[in-house]
C-alpha cells in the first residue's frame, strides 16, 4: 500500500516503481526516497521526489519460483552463490566486507577496530614496510562510509603515489576518486557544472598530491572544502621540520595538516612506516595532529597510555602467523659484492682526489665552503660512473665556454643536491650536481680549469666493462640473478649513471638472454605517470632488468614484478637502503626469498666508510631485532665527517685503507650510540603499540560467521567453475594448482562492457596472493559481478532449465520428503541515531510433520548438505517436480512461516554486533528484520523409491 507523500517509506521495504522492483535504502534527504534494484547494485540506485511523484512507489512482494519452470537441481548452489556474491550491504558487524574486492589478512582488521573505537577517528598506522598500510587505511575509509560516519574521503600523498592510491581504492574498495594533480586540473574543472563550485567541493572523493594542495594558491580552498576523512600517506614527510633553515616544502605540508586537524569533527588517518624518521620532535608533531596534548617538548615524556589509542605499530615477525593464518612475507637474502677499480679508473680517482685536496687547501672563508662542496660533487660522481663524471665535468666546460656562472646558493642547497636527504625530506634530486662547480665563489684559475678538462677526457675513455670494474661486476651479479630466475632492480644515485648502466647491461647480456630488456627509469623521464608507463612496458618482458634512481624508492609497489635489488651506488643515508629494498620485500611478493646485494669498491675509501659506519649498522639492527629504524638526524653530519676524513686523508679513512677498527671518530661513536638507543626505543614501542589488548580470537569469530553469508575465495572459485560452463565458457587450470585461464564464452561482451581493458583468456587466481600477470578475482571484480548478475537474470527470467529457481530429485539422503529453501533476509541496522540497510542469504530446510513446518537444525548446515549431497540422486521430471514445489510453496503462507529461521539469524546477528560493540566499547546497536523473506529458490528432495 502506498504511503502518504509526506511519509517516507521505511528503509529495507520492498517496493515497485517504474515497472521494476526495488528495495528502499536510507536517504538523508527528507523529500527523496532512495531506491536500489532488489537484484541489482547501488550504482543503479535512483531517487524519487516524493512530492513530485506521490503515487509512483507501491508496496511489492518478491515473486516466488514458478513450479512449472523447474530444472537442474545442481543449479541450487549456483543460484545461492550468485545471490550472495551480489550482496554488498552485509548484515555482520563489519559493514563493508561485502564491498571489498580484496581479502584482508586477519591482522589488518586491528586498525579498523581501533578506528571504530574513536570519534573522531584520529589514528597513526605505523606498521612495518610491506604489511599493507594502504589496505588497512582503505578498509577504515570504506567502513566509515558504509556506516554513514563520513560522506567524503580525501587522500593526501606524494605526487608519484596518486595513481597508485586511486587505483587501489577503485579496484579493491569500490571508491572512485578524482585525482588532484596539475596535469589533471583542466579536465576536472571542465567536469564541474557551474563556475561558482570549486573542484575540491564538487568531487566526492579525492586523491590529491600533497605538494599541489599545500601551495599558497590552493591550500585555503582545499581546507575550506576538504573531505571529512583525510588519509595522509608517507606522513613522515609532513612532520614539523627542525630549525629555521628547514625545507619550506615540509613546513607547508605540516601547516596544511595542522590546519585540517583544527576541525574537531574531521577524521584523520596517518600512514607511515617511519613515524620517527630519526627526529623525536617530528614524531611528536605527527601525534599532535591526532591529539594536540601529545605534542610535547622533547624534554617531556609522552604518556604512552594516552598515545596507545592513536597508534598501531607492528613488526612483520608479529604478523607472519597471526590467528593461525600464515602471511607469506618473503625472507631477505642480504649479500655483498666487491670490486677493485681498474688501473685507469684508480688513476683518475687519485688525480681528482689530489686536485680536490689542493683546491680546498688554497682557499678560505666562503670560497673554501664552495670548493669543498664542489670537490664532494666531483668525487661522488666519478665514483658513481664515468657517465656521471662526464655529466658533471662536461656541464662545467659547457658553461665556461658560454661564460655563465651562478651565485653561491648556500650550503643547504648544495647538500640537498649531493647528499641523500633524510627520509622525512623530499627525495634527493637524481641529476648530477653541476651548479656548485659554476658558482662565482669557486674562482678556478686557468690551470685548474685545464685539469678539469683533462679529467673530462679521461672519464669518457673509461666507459664499458674493460675499464669500469664496477660495471663489469654488476653484469656478473645480474647474470647470476637472471640465471636463478630473479627479476632485479638496480638502484643508482644519478640519472646519467642509470642510463649508462641500463645501456651497458643490455649490450653485455642480450646475447646470453634473448629477449632481455634492461630499462632505466629516472627523474628525467617526465612525470610520475610517464615513469609508470615505462615500467608498465618493461614488465611485459619476461626477462627484464629495471635500472632506477631513488625516484622509485619510496611508496611504490613493485613486488609483483621484481624480486631482487642491487645497490649500484651505496646510499649515503641508511634510510634509503630500506626504502629501496622495501619495494620488493613486502606482502604480495610471490618469491619466498628476495635478494638484496650491496656493491662496493674495496679500494674506494668512501664506499668503505659509508658501508662500515652507516649501512652495516642498520643491517645489523634489522637482522637482530627484526625492525628497520630511521637513522637519527645526525647521519648527515656523520657522512660529512667521514667524507672529510677521506678528503683530507686523515685517520683511518686514507686512500690506503686500514682495518675497520681504525674508525674511531667521536662523531661516529656518538652516532652508533644514537642508532642503538633508537633501536631499543623502537623495539619497546612496537611491543607496546602492537595493540595486543584487542582480542584477535573474537575478530576471527566474526569473520568466520560472515563467510557463509558473503562467500570466501574458495566459494568464488567454485561458483566460477560451475557457472562459466553454463555460458559456454571454461575455467582451465594453468601452470599451477591455484592459477587458471578463464574463457568467458557468451559473457565476453558483458564482461568487456564493465572492464574494457581485459584480454582473454584471462589468467586468474582466487587465493589472494598477488602474482605477475595474474588477475585476482574477488567478489567485486567485473568478471565475478558479470557472471553473478547474468546467472541471477537467467534464473529470474525462468526460461532456462540450467538456471532454474526450483526443482526436485529423488535421493537416499532423506528418509521422508524434505524441502530446501534459499532465502534473502533484509534488515535495518540502527546505531547512534543513524540507520543502514543490510541483507543476507540464508539456506534452510524443513519437512512437513502433522501438517506443520518442522525446520531442520542447524538450519544452514543441514540445508547446504542436502543441496550438495549427490548420494543416489536422480532428477525428477518437470511435471512431477511441479507438484512437489507447489506443495512446498503452499506451506509458506502467513506472516510467520519463517519465524524460527528469522529469529535464529536475528539472535546470531545481535550477538555478533554486541560482541564487537563490547570490544569497541561503543554505543548499542539494534538489528530489525524487514519481512517477509524473499524466496529465491525452492527444491524438493524425495526419498528414493517414492519418486
Amino acid at each position: 500500500m502506498a504511503r502518504n507523500a509526506a511519509t517516507r517509506w521505511t528503509p529495507s521495504s520492498l517496493v515497485s516503481a517504474r515497472e521494476r522492483m526495488w528495495v528502499v535504502i536510507p536517504s538523508e534527504d527528507e523529500g527523496v526516497t532512495l531506491l536500489r534494484p532488489v537484484d541489482g547494485s547501488e550504482e543503479d540506485a535512483i531517487g524519487v521526489f516524493d512530492r513530485l511523484e506521490p503515487d509512483t512507489i507501491t508496496e511489492a512482494t518478491y515473486p516466488c519460483p514458478e513450479p512449472d519452470k523447474s530444472g537442474d537441481f545442481r543449479g541450487a548452489l549456483l543460484l545461492r552463490d550468485a545471490v550472495r556474491l551480489t550482496l554488498r550491504a552485509g548484515a555482520g558487524p563489519f559493514r563493508s566486507v561485502g564491498r571489498l574486492s580484496v581479502i584482508p589478512r586477519p591482522y589488518q582488521y586491528v586498525p579498523l577496530i581501533m578506528a571504530l573505537r574513536m570519534n573522531p577517528v584520529r589514528l597513526l598506522i605505523a606498521d612495518d614496510v610491506g604489511v599493507g598500510k594502504t589496505i588497512e587505511a582503505a578498509m577504515i575509509a570504506r567502513e566509515l562510509l558504509d556506516r554513514g560516519i563520513v560522506r567524503r574521503i580525501g587522500v593526501l600523498c606524494p605526487p608519484h603515489l596518486c595513481e597508485q592510491w586511486s587505483g587501489e581504492l577503485s579496484q579493491k574498495f569500490g571508491i572512485e576518486t578524482a585525482v588532484i594533480q596539475p596535469a589533471r586540473m583542466g579536465r576536472l574543472e571542465r567536469g564541474v557544472p557551474r563556475p561558482d563550485i570549486h573542484v575540491f567541493e564538487h568531487y566526492t572523493h579525492l586523491v590529491a598530491s600533497i605538494d599541489y594542495v599545500k601551495s599558497d594558491r590552493h591550500r585555503d580552498a582545499f581546507i575550506r572544502y576538504a573531505p571529512d576523512l583525510i588519509i595522509v600517506d608517507e606522513a613522515h614527510t609532513a612532520a614539523r621540520p627542525r630549525g629555521q633553515n628547514a625545507a619550506r616544502s615540509q613546513q607547508q605540508r605540516h601547516h596544511l595538516l595542522r590546519d585540517l586537524a583544527e576541525d574537531p569533527n574531521r577524521h584523520i588517518l596517518l600512514a607511515t612506516a617511519t613515524p620517527h624518521s630519526g627526529v623525536e620532535e617530528g614524531f611528536r608533531s605527527l601525534i599532535g595532529l591526532l591529539n594536540e596534548d601529545l605534542d610535547l617538548p622533547p624534554d617531556q615524556n609522552v604518556p604512552r597510555r594516552r598515545l596507545l589509542p592513536h597508534l598501531v605499530q607492528r613488526r612483520r615477525s608479529d604478523l607472519s602467523n597471526w590467528l593461525g593464518e600464515t602471511t607469506p612475507f618473503p625472507e631477505r637474502d642480504n649479500q655483498e659484492r666487491t670490486y677493485l677499480m681498474s688501473r685507469e679508473y684508480a688513476s683518475l680517482y687519485e688525480s681528482i682526489l689530489r686536485f680536490c685536496q689542493e683546491t680546498v687547501s688554497h682557499a678560505d672563508g666562503r670560497r673554501l665552503r664552495v670548493r669543498y662542496w664542489a670537490a664532494i660533487a666531483i668525487l661522488r660522481c666519478v665514483l658513481s660512473s664515468p657517465a656521471a663524471a662526464e655529466a658533471t665535468l662536461g656541464k662545467r666546460a659547457e658553461r665556461r665556454r658560454n661564460q655563465t656562472s651562478e651565485q653561491f646558493a648556500g650550503e643547504e642547497e648544495f647538500a640537498s643536491q649531493i647528499l641523500d636527504a633524510d627520509s622525512d625530506q623530499d627525495s634527493p634530486p637524481d641529476y648530477a650536481p653541476t651548479s656548485v662547480l659554476d658558482a662565482d665563489e669557486i674562482s678556478l684559475n686557468a690551470r685548474e680549469i685545464r685539469r678539469l678538462e683533462d679529467f673530462l677526457k679521461r672519464a669518457r675513455e673509461l666507459k664499458g666493462p674493460d675499464r669500469d670494474a664496477k660495471l663489469a661486476e654488476t653484469a656478473r651479479a645480474i647474470d647470476e640473478m637472471l640465471s636463478e630466475g630473479f627479476r632485479p632492480i638496480v638502484y643508482c644515485r644519478f640519472i646519467d649513471t642509470a642510463k649508462y648502466v641500463a645501456d651497458q647491461l643490455q649490450r653485455m647480456l642480450e646475447d646470453k638472454y634473448p629477449g632481455l630488456r634492461a630499462q632505466s627509469v629516472t627523474g628525467g623521464d617526465g612525470n610520475d605517470e610517464q615513469r609508470r608507463e615505462i615500467v608498465s612496458e618493461l614488465i611485459k618482458s619476461p626477462l627484464r632488468v629495471l635500472v632506477a634512481t631513488d625516484c622509485l624508492s619510496e611508496g611504490i609497489n613493485l613486488q609483483e614484478h621484481f624480486d631482487a635489488v642491487l645497490h649500484y651506488d651505496l646510499p649515503w643515508n641508511p634510510n634509503r637502503l630500506e626504502q629501496r629494498e622495501g619495494r620488493v620485500d613486502r606482502y604480495g611478493q610471490q618469491k619466498s626469498r628476495v635478494k638484496a646485494v650491496l656493491l662496493w669498491g674495496e679500494d674506494n675509501a668512501i664506499d668503505r666508510a659509508v658501508l662500515r659506519v652507516l649501512i652495516r649498522k642498520a643491517r645489523e639492527i634489522r637482522d637482530r631485532l627484526g625492525i628497520s629504524i630511521s637513522a637519527p638526524v645526525e647521519s648527515d653530519a656523520v657522512i660529512q665527517a667521514v667524507i672529510e676524513d677521506v678528503f683530507m686523508q686523515r685517520g683511518g679513512y686514507q686512500l690506503a685503507l686500514g682495518s675497520d677498527d681504525d674508525i674511531s671518530d667521536t662523531r661516529v661513536s656518538e652516532y652508533h650510540d644514537a642508532v642503538q638507543n633508537a633501536a631499543v626505543r623502537e623495539s619497546r614501542n612496537r611491543a607496546y603499540f602492537a595493540q595486543r589488548g584487542i582480542k584477535p580470537d573474537q575478530v576471527q569469530r566474526e569473520l568466520r560467521e560472515m563467510e557463509p553469508a558473503l562467500g570466501s575465495a574458495s566459494d568464488i572459485l567454485t561458483f566460477i567453475q560451475n557457472a562459466i560452463q553454463r555460458f559456454n565458457g571454461e575455467l582451465r587450470r594453468a601452470d599451477s594448482d591455484s592459477v587458471f585461464d578463464l574463457y568467458p564464452g557468451d559473457l565476453r561482451d558483458l564482461v568487456l562492457s564493465r572492464s574494457a581493458g581485459l584480454r582473454f583468456p584471462l589468467r586468474v587466481s582466487f587465493d589472494g596472493v598477488p602474482r605477475e600477470r595474474v588477475t585476482q578475482l574477488g567478489r567485486n571484480h567485473p568478471v565475478v559481478a558479470a557472471l553473478s548478475d547474468a546467472t541471477l537474470e537467467r534464473a529470474l527470467n525462468g526460461d532456462d532449465t540450467m538456471f532454474a529457481r526450483c526443482g526436485a530429485i529423488t535421493t537416499s539422503a532423506v528418509s521422508r520428503r524434505a524441502f530446501a529453501l534459499l532465502l534473502r533476509l533484509r534488515y535495518l541496522i540502527r546505531e547512534g541515531g543513524g540507520e543502514q540497510f543490510a541483507e543476507e542469504v540464508v539456506a534452510a530446510a524443513f519437512q512437513r510433520v502433522r501438517g506443520q513446518i518442522k525446520w531442520l537444525e542447524p538450519y544452514q548446515e543441514i540445508a547446504l548438505k542436502l543441496l550438495s549431497d549427490t548420494t543416489g540422486r536422480t532428477q525428477v521430471a518437470r511435471g512431477e517436480a511441479a507438484g512437489h514445489v507447489n506443495a512446498c510453496l503452499g506451506m509458506l503462507t502467513g506472516d510467520d512461516w519463517a519465524k524460527p529461521v528469522v529469529e535464529e539469524r536475528l539472535d546470531a546477528l545481535k550477538a555478533s554486533h554486541e560482541r564487537l560493540r563490547a570490544e569497541l566499547r561503543g554505543s548499542r546497536i539494534s538489528v530489525a528484520f524487514s519481512g517477509p523473506p524473499d524466496i529465491i529458490g525452492c527444491w524438493a528432495l524425495i526419498p528414493s523409491g517414492e519418486g
